[in-house]
């Protein structure tokens, strides 16, 4: 009677940590991947990017007054309405930048930058991630199902501004989130005239970022806990942490990369933006079939995101100097 006592008990005490394992797997997974709740509140974003990048309120009053600043809307394959903001540009001569925003932003925290491409004459198109800003989604996808949904908008971006005198040609940059994106678009099967990307930020990998945010914000080992949301993550969304990985896209083909990262970053560690160069360090030049190394920046003193806050002059001198050596002028 007293064997079947101790072992009824260790059956509830193991039964009892399962749940409890799977209760703080499930937390975490949701806690990760919830759509921010005020994320469809564009004055909000408006006020908050006006705050921060003061210098861009000028042109950014120039394109509503103009009228330049434009909505479009494209129905996914899962029947979802994902949202854009575009710009069109009379100088473009085919050149687009596709500018992809981080966790929990949107189109609009990435207008910055696109003042940067206005100022080069490209077509800019900025997408809200899937259960980001406009568009419709309810869970954060941390860029590796939005790589097939940026995908998409190349192609929407290819009819949106075909030119009948010139070839597309394209350059990608994401910030944050938005850099993981980018990174994994790199490693898929893309059209022509997609010439190079610019990444600000990135992570290696979503089960490396969630890793980090575990130890630093729950202080608690990856053992059991990520283990269990990476598998919770399989069953309800379709992915792992462990497959979401840009590192591991860099590593199917040689891109034209531009790796940015500041230095004090301690969201996504700027040490990871060393294996990501490693991955991926050089291209072929196309005209004489050589190796050239990629351009990598790291921000002297720059927290997540802050890069082009902090260096806005250095910033834009030098995307342009590496995204037009690839793009063209």
């Amino acid at each position: 009677m007293k064997k079947k006592k101790i072992a009824y008990i260790s059956v509830a005490v193991v039964a009892a940590l399962v749940l409890l394992t799977f209760g703080a797997g499930w937390f975490m997974l949701d806690y990760a991947l919830k759509p921010d709740e005020g994320r469809r509140d564009t004055t909000a974003f408006y006020k908050q990017m006006r705050q921060e990048y003061p210098w861009t309120t000028p042109w950014l009053d120039s394109l509503k007054h103009a009228g330049a600043l434009r909505d479009t809307f494209i129905t996914t394959l899962d029947g979802e309405r994902h949202h854009a903001i575009f710009v069109r540009n009379p100088r473009s001569m085919g050149r687009t930048a596709i500018l992809v925003h981080g966790y929990k932003d949107c189109s609009i925290r990435m207008l910055p930058i696109a003042s940067i491409y206005e100022r080069m004459g490209y077509n800019i198109l900025l997408p809200d991630l899937h259960a980001h800003g406009l568009s419709d989604g309810n869970d954060i996808q941390m860029g590796w199902k939005d790589r097939k949904d940026i995908i998409r908008w190349i192609y929407v971006a290819r009819g949106m501004f075909r030119s009948t005198k010139y070839q597309p040609r394209m350059v990608l940059h994401g910030v944050s989130m938005g850099a993981a994106t980018v990174m994994n678009v790199s490693g898929e099967n893309l059209p022509d005239g997609i010439c190079c990307f610019v990444e600000d930020c990135g992570f290696t990998s979503v089960w490396d970022e969630f890793s980090r945010q575990l130890g630093d914000q729950f202080h608690l080992p990856d053992f059991p806990v990520l283990h269990v949301a990476s598998l919770l993550c399989k069953l309800r969304y379709g992915w792992t942490f462990g497959e979401a990985s840009p590192l591991s896209q860099l590593g199917k083909q040689h891109t034209p990369m531009f790796y940015i990262h500041g230095t004090s970053d301690d969201y996504v560690p700027s040490a990871m933006v060393l294996p990501l160069y490693n991955m991926n360090p050089a291209y072929e030049n196309k005209a004489d079939k050589t190796l050239r190394y990629n351009d990598i920046w790291l921000t002297p003193g720059c927290a997540h995101a802050k890069s082009y806050h902090d260096y806005p002059y250095e910033y834009e001198r030098k995307v342009r100097n590496f995204v037009s050596k690839h793009v063209g002028m």
